[in-house]
């Protein structure tokens, strides 16, 4: 990849990650002079405004994102991942919430997101793979300190090594740390101790045996895995959620099938009302890909409070 667009140089502040124990990398987001101002500084009716000053050689912070600014990057067919981070911001406000995390979404162009046959799917891993550049482009614009991946690459890439090379790829050129599913997923199912998982995602055969390669890969046993066949990536959105409840219910958290955890891939496909409802009936933890990949970006952030509304996943660990 090459460089389409380079950061202004900033000051950097260094942590490490509470998931991954991994050193990141911050960048300051409010390296003086924040805000510049043009000559002659503030001005009232044209003129400078006498006695009105903005002393920006301290720095100061952005007035919503204060704490951390996020980069989300996702298929622009995509209408239900940041719907799902943004609620868990607005369902966990004050001081001891999340008060100062924003979300900074950047597109990735999937002009025709159709994903009937193989040839399909191998085109959509083009457009996708091909438009990641343009998109973190876009994305640095506004100077996020840390990158999330709104997108279930295993559905496009099969097997572990080839999701790690392409998102090592992206993450050299980006230049900041990023949330990917892979890690997210690892470390939440790490938490619970769990092995046996059942798959619920939007995907056909191949994107199921795909994500199953995965989490196989990753040391996981899948028991069960559900896909709804999804033949448009705008249409994962309109999977109704009785559907999903049907699937985890009578398929996937059976006595038979003696699960450790349900886990949902597909980040146009919202599952937060459905985890939120069901976990306490079926006894076991449900790991839905957007609430995950955030408990993920905001603990490595060290945000360790904990949220309500986004599942046990949150509050527990």
């Amino acid at each position: 990849m090459n460089k389409q667009y380079e950061p202004e140089p900033r000051g950097i502040q260094t942590l490490i990650g509470n998931l991954s124990g991994k050193e990141i990398v911050i960048p300051d987001a409010n390296s003086p002079p924040m805000p510049a101002l043009a000559e002659p500084g503030v001005i009232f009716n044209g003129a400078k405004a006498e006695g009105f000053t903005i002393d920006s050689a301290g720095g100061y912070p952005d007035v919503r994102s204060f704490r951390r600014k996020f980069g989300l990057l996702i298929p622009a067919t995509n209408t239900s991942m940041e719907h799902e981070l943004w609620s868990i911001i607005f369902n966990n406000q004050g001081p001891s919430g999340l008060d100062g995390i924003g979300l900074h979404t950047s597109n990735v162009l999937t002009p025709k997101p159709q994903l009937r046959t193989e040839e399909d799917l191998l085109e959509y891993k083009r457009q996708f793979l091909e438009g990641l550049q343009a998109a973190v482009d876009t994305a640095l614009l506004a100077q996020p300190q840390y990158l999330i991946m709104g997108m279930s690459l295993e559905h496009i890439i099969s097997g572990l090594e080839g999701i790690r090379a392409a998102m090592a790829d992206v993450a050299s050129y980006s230049s900041l740390a990023w949330a990917m599913w892979h890690d997210a997923v690892a470390a939440a199912l790490k938490g619970y101790n769990a092995r046996r998982i059942g798959l619920l995602t939007p995907f056909d055969q191949i994107g199921n045996r795909n994500a199953t390669r995965m989490f196989e890969d990753l040391g996981f046993e899948v028991v069960a895995s559900v896909g709804f066949s999804c033949a448009n990536a705008l249409h994962i959105a309109h999977v109704p959620n009785w559907a999903k409840e049907k699937a985890i219910m009578e398929l996937l958290a059976t006595g038979a099938n003696r699960l450790d955890a349900v886990v949902q891939c597909g980040t146009n496909m919202s599952l937060l009302n459905v985890t939120v409802r069901l976990e306490p009936v079926i006894g076991i933890p449900i790991l839905g890909i957007n609430a995950v990949l955030f408990w993920y970006a905001l603990r490595e952030n060290g945000t360790l409070t904990a949220l309500q509304g986004a599942g046990r996943l949150f509050r527990e660990f």
